[in-house]
């Protein structure tokens, strides 16, 4: 497990780096073939390939139980060779580590293990896509469709620092702003310009005052730009937004908040367009979820590890099949922490333990 970890973790996989992304999906397929279990290309023309690998099953079911989880990382490309795999103190570092390339070797030796030596009550779908760290606009549609059929969703993020699991995540969009102004010289024809700067100014702190942290709701100008040069009035500015939000609720009466404050100028003159660049829907644990939940605390608690639910502000594809209607459980994956950085770590002796609770709660899903 370690030795395939280290290759995938080795390999530059950033969202937008289609060829490493691709490199990654090849690996793991190579992985399955290995082991006779089929595997299928569905092939992107924009963003990494899905793949997508199937055990049978000897038991009587027919809709199948998905392993799923995502080959993408927010690294740069160089990212592995300045800081390859390594363990140090029993912990693995790397990009992507936990984030979630754990996670898949997890889904790939569980889904393999099924197929070999069978027992599970229904086909075991191990569905690795390509995009999830942007908000999954290529994939998205493939996890709905593959999550409507299934009878339950293993989503192998990682596990809590504390070994717990996620439940419960919040939903998510990512939004472009883009400010129009007039050009002018800002000594000669100063009254003759409209600032796109100016005006994405004001727009930004009435957005971040759309804040409401009790409620779960928060609104982050994370990335701004614009501007021609020093001496000139800005006809051009944007700003990349994040909301971040509970219910789909909240999500609707924030953007009727937001597209508001869009349209109003508080600069004469100045105009404004809003686009959605990705989105994620929350993670909200019904009745099915919440019982696929203490299928897996069990199943845990079976091998000695005591394990509870959490809610969690960031988002994932486990939202996209939770909102069809699929019982769903998120960050089964091997425990680490501090995603998104260098520092990013997963726990080595979490792997196996984690991967054979997986293996228990799927068998135990035959008596539910």
């Amino acid at each position: 497990m370690l030795a395939l970890l280290e290759e995938v973790v080795n390999i530059d996989s950033g969202s937008y780096d289609k060829a490493g992304v691709d490199e990654v999906g090849e690996r793991f397929a190579r992985f399955f073939e290995e082991h006779g279990v089929p595997v299928q290309t569905i092939q992107n023309a924009d963003f990494g390939d899905a793949i997508r690998a199937a055990a049978n099953s000897s038991g009587g079911g027919n809709r199948p139980i998905v392993l799923l989880g995502h080959r993408d990382t927010v690294f740069p490309k160089g990212e592995a060779a300045r800081r390859p795999f390594t363990i140090r103190d029993g912990r693995a570092y790397g990009p992507g580590v936990c984030d979630m390339k754990g996670g898949l070797v997890i889904n790939a030796f569980v889904l393999v293990a099924f197929h070999r030596f069978g027992g599970a009550p229904a086909p075991v779908v191990a569905l690795m896509t390509s995009d999830e760290e942007i908000g999954a606009p290529a994939c998205q549609t493939l996890i709905e469709e593959t999550a409507r059929g299934a009878r339950a969703v293993f989503n192998s993020e990682p596990g809590r620092p504390n070994g717990d699991v996620v439940t419960g995540r919040k939903g998510a969009l990512f939004m472009r702003l883009e400010v129009f102004g007039k050009a002018a010289h800002s000594g000669g024809n100063f009254a003759e310009g409209v600032s796109a700067i100016g005006e994405l100014a004001h727009k930004i702190v009435k957005l971040h005052a759309l804040t409401d942290v009790e409620a779960g709701v928060t609104l982050n100008v994370g990335l701004v730009g614009g501007g021609q040069s020093v001496n000139t009035i800005a006809p051009l500015a944007e700003a990349e937004i994040d909301l971040r939000f509970v219910t789909h609720d909240q999500r609707e009466a924030a953007m009727e908040r937001i597209e508001a404050i869009v349209a109003e100028a508080t600069t004469p003159g100045a105009t404004a367009r809003l686009s959605i660049k990705g989105a994620f829907h929350p993670l909200v644990q019904d009745d099915g979820s919440r019982a696929l939940f203490e299928t897996y605390q069990s199943a845990m608690a079976e091998a000695g590890f005591a394990v509870e639910g959490q809610f969690a502000g960031g988002s994932a594809d486990s939202g996209f099949t939770a909102s069809v209607g699929c019982p769903t459980i998120c960050a089964v994956g091997p425990v680490g922490g501090k995603a998104h950085s260098p520092e990013e770590y997963l726990e080595v002796d979490s792997i196996v333990p984690r991967a054979q609770g997986l293996a228990r709660a799927i068998i135990r899903l035959g008596g539910a």
